[in-house]
């Protein structure tokens, strides 16, 4: 029988190198890719340790696939990157919302156009070193999008946009895996070069984790300075531009008002940010929209789910009501801190992934 063929991302780290070999000894065909995304012609420039952005996690990757015995290939995505990752992101600050770079790259960059580009290379699949698990549920005929067996790793927060077009064609090797310690364990028993690497944390695309920085240098949109005011109007101090802040932030806001205050709302349109006490940064309700459900095509009544709302959040009781086309509103059983526009909240229902979308405002 012939071995269905599988491309996997390869970033150079330690998790999708595992998953490679797990692909191998599964009997799959294996090629190994990884995304040229940086955008420099040069791409020292943006040379970062660990990052997946940098050279030597290309030699990283490249090295590891060498060791397994399967192809491996550079490919440049740095267009796709460009207008789906970076000018979403900055265009997003604009608009006084913050985004999630890493939910837009996995929608627009790994499972759409990487599952494109392996579909053209006769694969059958793509595989990533995500934490998650991808299961078909005879049942309802529908594949599920389910929590990896690593609870303190589990990404599925970043990957509800998933369709059912995608998750047929997706395999997650490490959803099964305990933790990340087993998948370093089998790292270094298979002598990797990539078994003690150090994750990374911040954007990839942002050399010294300076987002206001990255944005002033970026964006085509002139970044004016504003005034903070609080949430009866008063003036209190100057801002530097509202890309420069974030709901819930108190540090960095440079006001000495002789007790703690936070960002409890950003407003482009008058170019002013707004401040207030601890208790005015929760909320119970909002609003979200661009959708995606997986058990389902689309949400007809209310329904009971944990939401969470950040991918560091803890999840919460909450139900959604359907309002609109692509359009819901969630109610919380309790309030939530930092309700933040252009956030996505996800909802679950215990192991499975039941959907979610991007949050459009906080309303209560």
């Amino acid at each position: 029988m012939e071995k269905k063929r599988v491309v996997i991302g390869m970033s150079g780290g330690v998790d999708s190198s595992v998953a490679a070999y797990l692909l191998k000894e599964m009997g799959y065909e294996v090629i190994g890719v990884t995304m040229q995304i940086w955008q420099e012609k040069d791409p020292n420039v943006i040379e970062k340790e660990g990052g997946c952005c940098s050279l030597s996690a290309v030699e990283d990757a490249r090295r590891v696939a060498n060791y397994l015995g399967i192809p491996y290939y550079v490919m440049n995505f740095k267009d796709v990157f460009k207008e789906k990752v970076i000018n979403y992101f900055i265009d997003e600050y604009g608009k006084g919302r913050t985004p999630n770079p890493c939910i837009a790259c996995n929608r627009f960059v790994k499972f759409e156009e990487l599952l494109r580009r392996a579909k053209s290379l006769g694969a059958d699949y793509v595989a990533t070193g995500h934490y998650a698990k991808i299961v078909y549920d005879e049942e309802i005929g529908r594949y599920l999008l389910k929590r990896s067996e690593a609870v303190s790793k589990d990404q599925t927060y970043v990957l509800y946009n998933l369709t059912q077009d995608q998750l047929k064609h997706i395999l997650m090797p490490l959803g099964n895996i305990g933790d990340k310690e087993k998948v370093r364990e089998i790292a270094r028993e298979l002598g990797l070069i990539v078994a003690e690497k150090p994750e990374s944390q911040e954007i990839c695309f942002i050399e010294d984790n300076d987002y206001g920085k990255f944005i002033r240098e970026n964006a085509d949109y002139e970044i004016k300075p504003g005034y903070f005011v609080d949430t009866d109007g008063n003036i209190l101090g100057k801002h530097k531009g509202i890309t420069h802040y974030t709901i819930g932030q108190r540090k960095g806001l440079g006001l000495a008002l002789g007790k703690p205050v936070y960002v409890v709302h950003i407003d482009p349109e008058k170019n002013i940010v707004v401040v207030g006490d601890a208790e005015k940064v929760f909320g119970t309700e909002l609003i979200a929209n661009d959708l995606n459900f997986i058990p389902f095509e689309k949400l007809t009544k209310p329904l009971k789910v944990k939401a969470k709302i950040r991918y560091t959040a803890k999840e919460t009781d909450a139900t959604v009501y359907p309002i609109e086309e692509d359009k819901v509103k969630v109610v919380f059983d309790t309030p939530v801190r930092a309700i933040t526009p252009g956030q996505s909240i996800v909802f679950y229902d215990g192991d499975i992934v039941v959907g979610g979308g991007t949050i459009l405002k906080k309303i209560l």
